[in-house]
């Protein structure tokens, strides 16, 4: 339903009629009272209504209508008594004539006072828009809008009208089909919740013994507050599609009324018309009857709230429903938790015996990239094929046009989509989007999702490809992979990356154990991107190219290693990219001696391998990972010409544990680091002039040979800034250590960390006042050369 403002007296076109309505007015008239009390005057935007007027209300308190309570009006039309009803809830005497026309079945307010003082709710309108035989033979079966302008004329010459005024108002109107929403109350079918509402909120709020778990908790308040304020659930849809209710209405042959539904207590409940017929002639014996099926059909989320028993062939025994219910996991969105989840939980312990199924994970929404719901109108939905196979902006505007819009909201949209998507849509290919998807699941209940993201996903999909290329290119044609490994015996990068490995196959299958997606996601691209190809492949390149025995023995380890990662690492990202890893798995060498399965989709997931983890070798790598982290950011200061260059680099260590490591691991730093050579030294004086200097941590600076090409006095400056930074810090936990009550309020632990921390930062100062010290010495030596 889309609601319209309307200021004034307005015509609009409506469906059906061919001259504009009217709207945007009040129309006032007068029902005369009971006994020679005169008249009350009441006022309405939808007059037509009167002929199901069963009311009239005033305040309690409003003198006007004091000596009138309790009295009825008298309806024009067809004589009915109107009662007098005070209602302090509905009625401002301020607002009018402070006197209200009272019409329960066909306004949700007057639907309240109706139930508040056990009023004749009487509907007027068929189905269709016309007067029914409620309304009397005068206006029975005109369309309601041309009812209204009989309607006012007749009151005008009974002498009731009292003119009419601008009214704002707002207007519901039909979406589709453009016709004005009439509320009105037809007869439903409901059930009674009480009971099961309770079950299903025990079930999941039931400290001691909860059955289901939602996942992400949070949403478990939302569940306690639906099933708490649980009202009789509607089944009833007047729609042409769904479940027909199974219920028949009886009619008599003298019946009075003849529409279906008429008189409340017709009807039966059966599996088929012949058990309603047979049911129908023992209830009502002697009369001349008829039956027809109640055209409603059952409200969608009662037929899907069957599902999980349906599907398992409910209400027979099956085997299946013996074996499968109740299930494991449910996935679906959060904004169906209670009209749909609930739903399967209450039908299922009603008519299944037990839950439905033991967990709940419930997804974020997507939304555009801009946070805006997906709608036509503003052409901002994205359908996930598009994504997949791509499309031009012509084919976009094209699935607009083809739609059911109108002029105006095809124009919005179609400027909606050229401004988000001017080139169209790139393929992304189906693991691009699910990557996208999964990754975007931590972003709260929302998804505000950009196609560019998707496409940054399918570019790594390429990377990923390229790089097991280039992998299987360095393990040849005819290797064979090895049945077991040894780690121990291995180039420390071999031992590195299975360490990590282990570390990442760990995270993700905690991950998914506590349903954190995205997290999972997160462990499975880090450990491809930023260990496998940007660290382990570019470490193990020098094998590949040098004869001698120690290189050729580590190039065999690499080799083994290397197959390891991609065996793993493929079955560890399968589930949120399945077709790439598919068809790259399928071209890994297979080993001899065991028979692999036939897809990676069947294969066993990756499990913690526990001799391949190795805590020493990552907190070495780490510190490599930063020397080159350091190198790499002097390299970026150098002028765009010299900085594919090979440089000197020189490593200055303040602790004799970190000169051993830096010394063991030369060759990774050369290589990843891309300099000439590198000199470890323990001595200030040590440091070459004419290099630029960048400090690791408090125990290692590192310098680059730059030939001059570095601003000093601007590093300097840098390093000014940091060492006051430090400083600060440095001030900062040491007031917090020297404050009163400090020892005793503190835990020993938090002591020791704050300590360790201290000396840290103290080293960390003098690490950077050396190589302040160091690019004063390159000032110096540039003015001197100047100077000459």
């Amino acid at each position: 339903v889309d609601y319209v403002d309307i200021k004034e007296r307005t015509l609009l076109k409506v469906p059906g009629y061919e001259n504009p309505v009217e709207f945007g007015v009040l129309t006032s008239f007068a029902y005369p009272l009971e006994g020679n009390f005169g008249e009350i005057v009441v006022a309405t935007t939808r007059v037509e209504t009167m002929l199901g007027d069963t009311a009239i209300a005033v305040h309690p308190d409003d003198s006007r209508y004091q000596h009138i309570h309790g009295k009825f009006a008298i309806h024009p039309f067809n004589g009915r008594k109107l009662p007098i009803v005070c209602d302090a809830i509905l009625v401002d005497p301020n607002f009018g004539t402070g006197a209200v026309k009272i019409t329960p079945a066909h306004d949700p307010n007057d639907f309240e006072v109706g139930k508040r003082h056990k009023l004749e709710f009487i509907n007027i309108f068929t189905d269709d828009g016309r007067i029914n035989s409620n309304g009397g033979p005068e206006f029975q079966g005109m369309p309601r809008f041309r009812a209204r302008e009989s309607i006012t004329k007749a009151l005008q010459d009974k002498g009731l009208f009292r003119g009419v005024k601008n009214n704002e108002m707002r207007l519901g109107v039909c979406s589709r089909s453009n016709d004005v929403v009439e509320p009105l109350i037809k007869p439903q079918w409901y059930v009674n919740c009480n009971g099961m509402a309770k079950e299903a909120l025990n079930a999941v709020m039931d400290g001691e013994n909860q059955r289901i778990q939602i996942i992400p908790k949070q949403y478990a308040s939302d569940w306690k507050r639906w099933l708490e304020n649980i009202r009789d659930w509607c089944i009833s849809r007047q729609l042409w599609w769904g479940h027909r209710i199974p219920a028949w209405y009886v009619s008599f042959e003298n019946d009075e009324l003849k529409e279906l539904g008429a008189y409340n207590d017709r009807w039966v409940v059966a599996r088929n018309e012949e058990e309603a017929h047979k049911e129908a002639s023992q209830r009502f014996p002697g009369e001349k009857i008829t039956i027809s099926q109640d055209p409603d059909v059952l409200d969608t989320w009662f037929s899907s709230g069957l599902f999980p028993l349906t599907v398992l062939g409910w209400p027979e025994k099956t085997e299946d429903l013996k074996a499968f219910y109740p299930t494991s996991v449910l996935e679906t969105g959060h904004d169906i938790l209670f009209f749909w989840v609930a739903r399967m939980v209450m039908l299922g312990t009603k008519l299944g015996g037990d839950i439905p199924f033991r967990k709940v994970y419930l997804h974020p929404m997507i939304r555009d990239a801009h946070g805006r719901k997906m709608s036509k109108s503003l052409g901002n939905v994205i359908d996930p094929l598009e994504v997949v196979n791509g499309i031009t902006l012509e084919g976009l505007h094209k699935r607009l046009e083809e739609g059911n819009l109108d002029p105006s909201e095809l124009a919005i949209a179609k400027e909606g989509q050229k401004k988000d998507f001017p080139n169209g849509i790139a393929e992304c290919g189906a693991d691009a989007l699910r990557f996208a998807l999964v990754s975007y699941t931590a972003q709260s209940d929302k998804i505000n999702l950009d196609i560019q993201r998707v496409v940054g996903y399918r570019q790594w999909c390429n990377k990923l490809w390229q790089a097991v290329r280039f992998a299987m290119s360095k393990l040849g044609d005819d290797y064979t992979p090895p049945t077991n490994i040894t780690p121990d015996i291995m180039p420390f990068c071999c031992q590195w990356i299975l360490s990590v490995l282990n570390k990442a196959i760990s995270r993700t299958v905690s991950s998914f154990e506590e349903y954190e997606f995205s997290d999972a996601a997160t462990a499975v691209y880090s450990w491809w991107q930023f260990q496998l190809c940007d660290v382990f492949i570019e470490v193990i390149k020098p094998y590949f190219v040098s004869s001698d025995l120690q290189s050729v023995s580590a190039k065999h380890f690499a080799q083994d290693v290397l197959w390891l990662c991609l065996d793993n690492g493929l079955r560890l990202l399968h589930p949120f990219m399945p077709f790439v890893t598919e068809e790259l798995w399928q071209r890994l060498p297979r080993s001899k001696d065991s028979i692999r399965k036939e897809s990676i989709m069947i294969s066993e997931y990756p499990t913690v391998v526990e001799p391949w983890a190795n805590e020493k070798v990552e907190q070495e790598m780490e510190l490599i990972e930063s020397t080159v982290k350091a190198l790499r950011s002097l390299r970026s200061l150098m002028p765009a010409k010299e900085r594919h260059e090979r440089r000197p680099a020189f490593a200055l260590c303040h602790m004799e544990e970190v000169a051993k490591i830096i010394k063991a691991h030369e060759l990774e730093i050369r290589t990843l680091a891309n300099v000439s050579s590198l000199e470890v030294a323990s001595r200030m004086d040590a440091a070459p002039i004419g290099s630029a200097v960048s400090v690791v941590n408090e125990n290692l600076s590192v310098y680059l040979k730059v030939k001059g090409t570095i601003n000093a006095e601007a590093e300097r400056e840098k390093l000014r800034k940091r060492m006051e930074e430090i400083r600060r810090q440095q001030e900062t936990l040491s007031r917090t250590m020297d404050a009163s009550g400090y020892k005793e309020k503190v835990p020993p632990h938090i002591h020791e960390e704050n300590v360790a921390k201290l000396a840290s930062l103290m080293q960390e100062l003098v690490s950077f006042e050396q190589a302040s010290k160091h690019l004063e010495r390159e000032i110096a030596a540039e003015s001197s050369i100047g100077g000459e």
